[in-house]
């Protein structure tokens, strides 16, 4: 009976071994794709969309599985339990997964006054709860500074109200993380230095393709501050604008970006796609983006 219940037993795994193989050897993507809700700001503001159907329009519109709310159209919604209820409950129906929350307007982190530091963090917290019930990793902030003092002076001041609201995110297990936004913000040593400074595991960063505007006509090297960026990172921003006749993307050089985030700093997580030109319609940019992300993707893999 021993023999017999063996030989069955070793038939069935010998059966089994070439799907079982098949599927572990599936490889996973170098890379998952997001939406980021801002690609959708014009329809959003106009009231065509309401922020509810965002989710759904990700998933059955795009294909896209993970999404990245913007507080800005839902600020009076952070502590309205019933409408965080029905948010998770509409993911949860779609299959789409809650991957951070973009924070603006609750205050500059770094700025010149204490008190005005310290209600920047306060006001920053009701978004860490959202994020926790909705499952999301991260809030994204800005490191406002109110452009006043020497470059270290400000420096100093952003990490000191990132690191108080680090403290607070850590027990929720959050991080907060920050995007390369303007001024000073858009300097990638400058950003750099300003995590590193919080000694915070969970602060990070969120690199922006685009968005490396220090001043008035100002640029810096984006390719240099997605380098500098990169160490720190906790997700990554696909900012597009027009595209040539071969899909690629006028302004950024994609190829380039993803060799640096992923094949160099091994980036494997959430790229979101944040469409934000006027040349295309916002489903459309959309869809360009996304077919690029893939389309290099396919061709690193």
């Amino acid at each position: 009976m021993t023999s017999r219940r063996f030989f069955l037993q070793s038939s069935l795994a010998a059966a089994l071994a070439p799907a079982l193989r098949a599927a572990d050897g599936a490889k996973a993507p170098l890379f998952k794709i997001s939406l980021a809700q801002w690609s959708l700001h014009k329809t959003l503001f106009k009231g065509d969309m309401k922020n509810t159907e965002f989710p759904v329009k990700a998933k059955r519109e795009f294909g896209i599985e993970g999404i990245e709310w913007v507080n800005s159209f839902w600020k009076d919604k952070a502590r309205d339990q019933a409408y965080l209820a029905e948010l998770k409950k509409i993911c949860e129906g779609e299959g789409v997964t809650s991957v951070l929350i973009m924070c603006d307007g609750e205050g500059a982190l770094g700025d010149p006054d204490n008190a005005g530091r310290e209600k920047a963090v306060e006001n920053h917290v009701k978004w860490l709860e959202a994020a926790k019930f909705l499952g999301c990793h991260s809030i994204r902030v800005n490191a406002n500074t109110g452009g006043k003092g020497s470059r270290e002076e400000q420096a100093a001041r952003a990490a000191e109200g990132l690191a108080k609201l680090c403290d607070l995110a850590a027990p929720m297990e959050l991080n907060v993380i920050v995007e390369n936004h303007g001024q000073l913000s858009s300097d990638g040593a400058w950003l750099a230095s300003v995590i590193k400074a919080t000694s915070k595991k969970n602060a990070g960063t969120l690199p922006d393709f685009g968005n490396f505007n220090v001043g008035p006509g100002e640029e810096y090297d984006r390719y240099k501050g997605t380098d500098e960026l990169m160490p720190f990172a906790k997700g990554v921003s696909a900012k597009s604008h027009d595209f040539d006749d071969k899909g690629n993307e006028k302004r950024t050089d994609y190829r380039k970006m993803l060799d640096i985030c992923v094949k160099k700093h091994k980036w494997a997580g959430w790229i979101g796609v944040e469409y934000e030109g006027g040349k295309l319609s916002e489903p459309d940019g959309i869809k360009a983006t996304k077919a690029l992300l893939e389309k290099i993707r396919a061709e690193m893999s």
